[in-house]
C-alpha cells in the first residue's frame, strides 16, 4: 500500500513538473518570437531600364515600412533600424537611383530630378505590389516621399519624417550657397558648390552636433564618399543640388496633403542639424495639428546615435496607424 502511495505521489510530482516544463517552454518561445530578429536580404529589381537595389526584411504579411534615404547616404543608414522594426513589419529600403547599389546612369543619359527619383520610386512600389504602407522619410528622401504620398494619398498609412523637410523655416543658412546657384544658375555658382560632395563635407554631416563621436562607426562616411567618388557622380549630385529648388517650391502642395489627407506624422528630428533646423519639425503641427514631434541630441544623422530612441518610438507610432 505504502509502495502504491509512494507511485502515484511520484507520478503526480513528475506530471506537475512537465506542466511547469511546458509553461515555460511556450512562455520563452513566445518572447523569443516577439523578440526575434528578422533576417534581412538584399535584392535587385528592374524599374524602367535601372537596377535598383534594396533590404527588406520582416513577414511577408505585415504592414509594410518603406524607408526612403537622403544625401549622401543610401539604404545602408538603416541597417541598425531595419532588425528593430522588422520584428513586426515588413521593412523596405531602396536605394535611389545615383546611390548605393542602385544604378548611377550619366546625368546625361538619365534626368537627376526629383520628379523623376519619385517616378522611379512609383515603379518600385508597383512592381512589388505594395498596396498600403507606412513612409519614413530622410533629407532627399522626403520630398521623393511627399511625391508619392501626393500621386497615391490612398496608400499611406502614416508619415515618420526623420529630419525630412517641407517647410521653409526648416532651412538654414547653409543652403545660401545652393540658393544662390538657384537664382543663378551660371557654371561659376555650380562651380562652387564641387565641395559639396568632398570627404570633408561628408564626415561634416555624421559628426556636426554629435556629442560622442565615437559613435560614429567610419564605415558610414567611408562607403558614402566611395559611392560619390565614383566617375560622373559629381554631376549627378550637382543635378539634384539644382533640382531641390522645385522642392521648395511644392511645399506648399505637401502642406495642403498634411491638411487635406490628414495622414498620421511622427517628426523625429536631430535638433543639432546643420541643414534642416528644429522650426522645420515644429511646422508640421500647423498643418497636422496632431503630428507628433520629438527631438534628440544629435545631428543630421540621428540614426548613428539614437537609433533604439528612435526606433521605440517609431514602433509606438506605428502601433497607431490603421492596417
Amino acid at each position: 500500500m505504502k509502495n502504491t502511495i509512494k507511485s502515484a505521489a511520484l507520478i503526480l510530482t513528475l506530471t506537475a513538473l512537465s506542466g511547469i516544463d511546458a509553461n515555460a517552454q511556450e512562455k520563452s518561445f513566445a518572447a523569443k518570437s516577439n523578440t526575434e530578429i528578422q533576417t534581412t536580404h538584399f535584392n535587385t529589381i528592374k524599374v524602367d531600364g535601372l537596377n535598383i537595389f534594396y533590404r527588406e526584411a520582416g513577414p511577408k504579411d505585415a504592414p509594410v515600412v518603406l524607408l526612403l534615404h537622403g544625401y549622401p547616404t543610401s539604404s545602408h543608414m538603416y541597417r541598425n533600424l531595419i532588425p528593430i522594426l522588422s520584428k513586426k513589419y515588413r521593412v523596405i529600403a531602396p536605394d535611389l537611383p545615383g546611390f548605393g547599389y542602385s544604378d548611377a546612369p550619366d546625368h546625361t543619359q538619365f534626368a537627376y530630378t526629383f520628379d523623376n527619383l519619385a517616378k522611379t520610386m512609383q515603379g518600385f512600389i508597383d512592381q512589388l505590389g505594395l498596396k498600403r504602407f507606412a513612409i519614413y522619410v530622410f533629407d532627399y528622401g522626403a520630398p521623393t516621399g511627399f511625391r508619392l504620398a501626393l500621386a497615391n494619398p490612398e496608400k499611406i498609412t502614416g508619415i515618420i519624417s526623420q529630419n525630412g523637410n517641407a517647410y521653409e523655416e526648416g532651412l538654414s543658412s547653409e543652403w545660401n550657397p545652393i540658393q544662390k546657384y538657384w537664382k543663378e544658375p551660371t557654371q561659376a555658382n555650380r562651380d562652387a558648390l564641387n565641395i559639396f560632395v568632398s570627404k570633408e563635407v561628408t564626415q561634416f554631416q555624421y559628426f556636426h552636433g554629435v556629442a560622442d563621436k565615437s559613435l560614429i562607426a567610419p564605415e558610414t562616411y567611408t562607403l558614402d564618399q566611395h559611392f560619390l567618388d565614383r566617375p560622373g557622380n559629381i554631376e549627378i549630385q550637382l543635378d539634384l543640388v539644382k533640382d531641390y529648388r522645385t522642392n521648395v517650391a511644392l511645399y506648399p502642395k505637401f502642406q495642403e496633403y498634411f491638411r487635406t489627407k490628414k495622414p498620421m506624422i511622427l517628426a523625429v528630428w536631430g535638433d543639432k542639424d546643420p541643414y534642416f533646423l528644429p522650426a522645420g519639425a515644429k511646422a508640421y503641427k500647423k498643418d497636422s495639428p496632431n503630428a507628433e514631434v520629438k527631438f534628440y541630441d544629435t545631428g543630421h544623422f540621428a540614426l548613428e546615435t539614437h537609433v533604439n530612441e528612435i526606433g521605440n518610438d517609431i514602433l509606438k507610432f506605428l502601433a497607431k496607424l490603421p492596417k
